[in-house]
């Protein structure tokens, strides 16, 4: 995919003022010129408030933000009405948490995780289950970093009310079989919440083929724009649950004494919209389209073949089927001194725990290296990448 470099500013730039060699796209990917010149166009030619403006201006913003909730439903096989735009994946959770969880969990009831989720798919169900008197129970992950279906269906009774979990983890890298979880979930009774944020990058994904009651992703771990998210709810229901956050642009009607809700997804969006990356998110899904049609997992592959020969290292989960992330830690080398010493080589890879100190605490380390792989990488890229690990072991050690 080397021939979409040129599409990407970022690429041009230096990092420690050597070639910058990014690896880091599992928290934030690059973001092409296509993208930048939308949301920019935004600003040149819009400017007007949407949802609220009679005049030109207005209308062509309102249009083009609608127009981008239609792409983005369409990309992920869903209807327009069933897209929430939040400000990212994190609160897209959050609003599923509070706001379907204030009214559908009580005392005695479960939420369902698993050991591998991201701090932004715990944190929100815990704040819920305090308020609520549910709790919370885990499915602890194997040493291939995969999670035992069989697990899954001892965990399932009356009680559990959802279950929320990560389609691709953050730190193995596992592709969930996500289909088949939800069909044993939805056996069971129970909702199911999904996210989405290390899997719609790298593949295609149909949520009314999944049959999930709810799917987070963020923009801009999929080339877009930062201060973005998306919800995907099924509509019936969104339309039984109440206003996550309140203010203008949600409203039917105001009194002093009350307020009615506009119809989903507006109920969802209130205050000023985050017009201008809205609209570049849908630029996003294009680009991205046009490169998970070209994709093959041959870098993915070589990849971990080659992280596999460095002496001393090893690598957490191994799965049969992942994203390109690599988690790692070098045998006597702490995570952060080997993120620093790369990063004056000008490569940029992640240090800590990722948002997963649970997970961490699974392992039984406090920390590890992570690699992660995007379109725009090549293998020229990984081989720069194991040469300077193979110095890094001679220097720090």
């Amino acid at each position: 995919m080397l021939d979409i470099r040129k599409d990407f500013p970022n690429l041009e730039e230096k990092n420690r003022g050597k070639t910058l060699v990014y690896l880091d796209s599992a928290a934030t990917s690059l973001t092409p010129k296509q993208v930048i010149n939308s949301e920019s166009e935004y600003y040149k030619k819009f400017g007007g408030s949407i949802h609220r403006s009679v005049y030109e201006l207005g209308e062509r913003a309102t249009n083009a933000f609608e127009n981008s909730r239609k792409k983005i439903a369409d990309f992920i096989g869903a209807s327009k009405n069933s897209i929430v735009f939040t400000k990212s994946a994190t609160e897209s959770i959050n609003l599923v948490a509070e706001s379907w969880g204030y009214d559908n969990l009580k005392s005695g009831d479960v939420v369902l995780l698993t050991d591998m989720e991201h701090h932004s798919n715990i944190i929100p169900w815990q704040i819920i289950c305090k308020k609520t008197g549910a709790e919370i129970k885990y499915l602890k992950s194997t040493e291939q970093g995969t999670i035992n279906l069989d697990d899954l269906r001892s965990a399932l009774d009356n009680n559990v009310k959802i279950v929320s979990i990560t389609h691709a983890s953050n730190v193995f890298g596992t592709i969930n079989p996500i289909k088949e979880i939800i069909g044993i979930v939805k056996k069971n009774g129970s909702k199911i919440m999904i996210d989405g944020c290390q899997s719609i990058p790298h593949m295609k994904v149909d949520v009314v083929d999944l049959d999930c009651d709810f799917y987070a992703f963020s923009g801009h771990k999929m080339f877009g724009p930062t201060g973005v998210g998306v919800l995907y709810g099924k509509e019936e229901i969104l339309e039984k649950m109440r206003p996550y956050q309140t203010g203008g642009g949600i409203i039917e009607t105001v009194t002093m004494t009350d307020s009615t809700w506009t119809s989903i997804p507006h109920r969802f969006e209130p205050g000023s919209p985050m017009a201008a990356q809205a609209i570049a998110l849908g630029e996003a899904v294009n680009y991205l389209e046009s490169c998970l049609e070209k994709h093959d997992n041959s870098l993915n592959e070589y990849s971990i073949e080659k992280m596999q020969s460095i002496n001393g290292i090893s690598i957490y989960g191994n799965a049969p089927e992942r994203t390109p992330i690599i988690s790692f830690n070098i045998e006597g080398i702490h995570s952060l001194d080997l993120a620093h010493f790369l990063d004056y080589e000008g490569i940029t890879i992640r240090s800590g725990h990722h948002c997963c100190q649970p997970l961490m605490q699974a392992l039984d380390i406090t920390a590890c290296a992570r690699v992660s792989f995007y379109f725009y990488n090549s293998v020229e890229e990984v081989d720069f990448l194991v040469d300077k690990i193979n110095k890094a072991v001679q220097v720090i050690k």
